[in-house]
């Protein structure tokens, strides 16, 4: 059963937090974190992205880059950009993209939940991603952006939601860098709290939607804490990371389609009529097609958009992984056509999130960068809770959450 717990949040005052708050250190590259930030000293990109205040080409594993976040994080607190409640709390973290909301709610998960898989994961990490966010928790001894997990829905969690929604927020902006509102409400009331407490502890699992690297390193941390504490009790803060957790039903996960620089040898008549070998291919024209189901791929290649649906016996409905489209199209197109057997190494192949569109899609072929893309449909909420409850995990690069948390609205402390 799921353990969490209220905390005391350190947040920007009302009139600031369009300033400090930013997109996630991860969705962004050092650049594009700089051009943002430009001007902006309150940014949080200057914590979670310090290699901005270095020279162009700094690397942001250099220990002064860690050091200068540390260095910040100080200086927003200083100056008051970034101030901790004085009470524990839960908080509301309400999301609207394309008129649809959906309410999360920021508490702290236990680190034990994680070691011992009551919080399950469905994509593997890498070590040297996890290593760079562990030393960005330690040297800001906090968690300065939560992780994103889902839950099954939940009657009593979704009544205490809608009673608070229908106040005013403490906070309420429109993000200019993606359009989608966001909004917190703070739940500092302690018989609500204990009410959203022990209906956690109903809960069997929680899900990680997004953030893998971020909550393996939280939670490696807060163990490594506990091991170096000869005084460990279990109740310090350490034990316990940010996360933000919403009901599965709301959660909305759209397509992560790919891009290939070569068509592994084959002329684009032999490249069809391997396809054919597998699929029923059916031409769509110069317009943007997008899958409708599973099983269905839409291809596009030489400046033609092609319907591709996967022939009868030639999908695995019993296997959760391989039923998977990401994994039905990394066999039969990507490996056994195309030679491209590590989507995680292979440099001629490319991964572009659903928000771009399809149309981003025909301009990465179009210029001549890419010589053929593919869409996939999205993997839905449910294949994602059979995948992580089986124990398997999912292939990379199969799941796109939108929209982003943004980070900056509550930082937690772990002292």
């Amino acid at each position: 059963m799921a353990i969490i717990k209220p905390f005391k949040g350190l947040r920007p005052p009302k009139d600031l937090v369009e300033q400090v708050q930013s997109r996630p250190y991860d969705v962004l590259d050092s650049e594009e974190a700089r051009a943002e930030a430009e001007g902006n000293e309150k940014s949080l990109y200057h914590i979670i992205k310090p290699e901005i205040d270095f020279p162009v080409g700094t690397s942001e594993y250099a220990p002064e880059v860690y050091a200068k976040a540390a260095e910040n994080f100080q200086k927003f607190q200083d100056n008051g950009w970034l101030v901790q409640d004085k009470e524990d709390g839960y908080y509301i973290y309400a999301q609207t993209m394309n008129g649809k909301t959906q309410f999360g709610l920021v508490v702290c998960a236990y680190v034990d939940d994680y070691m011992n898989g009551v919080i399950k994961k469905h994509e593997l990490t890498r070590r040297d991603k996890e290593e760079d966010r562990m030393k960005h928790v330690r040297v800001n001894d906090a968690n300065m952006e939560p992780v994103f997990f889902a839950y099954p829905d939940n009657d009593t969690l979704a009544a205490i939601i809608a009673r608070y929604v229908c106040n005013e927020p403490e906070y309420d902006f429109t993000a200019a860098t993606d359009g989608f509102r966001h909004q917190l409400w703070l739940i500092q009331d302690k018989q609500d709290q204990e009410a959203i407490t022990k209906a956690f502890a109903e809960i069997p699992y929680l899900y990680i939607a997004d953030g893998h690297h971020r909550s393996a390193a939280a939670a490696l941390v807060g163990a490594e804490k506990a091991k170096q504490n000869p005084n460990h009790r279990g109740d310090e803060e350490y034990n316990y990371f940010m996360a933000v957790c919403f009901p599965a039903s709301q959660l909305t996960i759209l397509d992560y389609n790919r891009v290939v620089k070569d068509l592994n040898g084959h002329s684009s008549l032999k490249f069809m009529s391997l396809l054919a070998e597998n699929f029923t291919v059916t031409p769509m024209g110069e317009s943007c097609y997008r899958p409708e189901k599973l099983h269905e791929f839409s291809l596009y290649l030489d400046g033609e958009w092609y319907k591709l649906e996967l022939l009868p016996g030639k999908a695995d409905d019993n296997d959760p992984i391989k039923s998977l489209d990401v994994s039905i199209s990394s066999e039969l197109i990507l490996d056994q056509i195309l030679g491209i057997k590590d989507l995680r190494s292979d440099k001629r192949i490319d991964f572009v999130g659903g928000l771009r569109g399809l149309e981003e899609l025909k301009r990465r072929v179009d210029s001549g960068e890419m010589r053929m893309a593919l869409a996939l449909y999205p993997v839905s909420m449910q294949q994602i809770i059979n995948i992580a409850d089986s124990g398997n995990i999912m292939p990379p690069k199969a799941t796109w959450f939108e929209p982003k948390l943004r980070s900056g609205l509550v930082v937690h402390k772990l002292s």
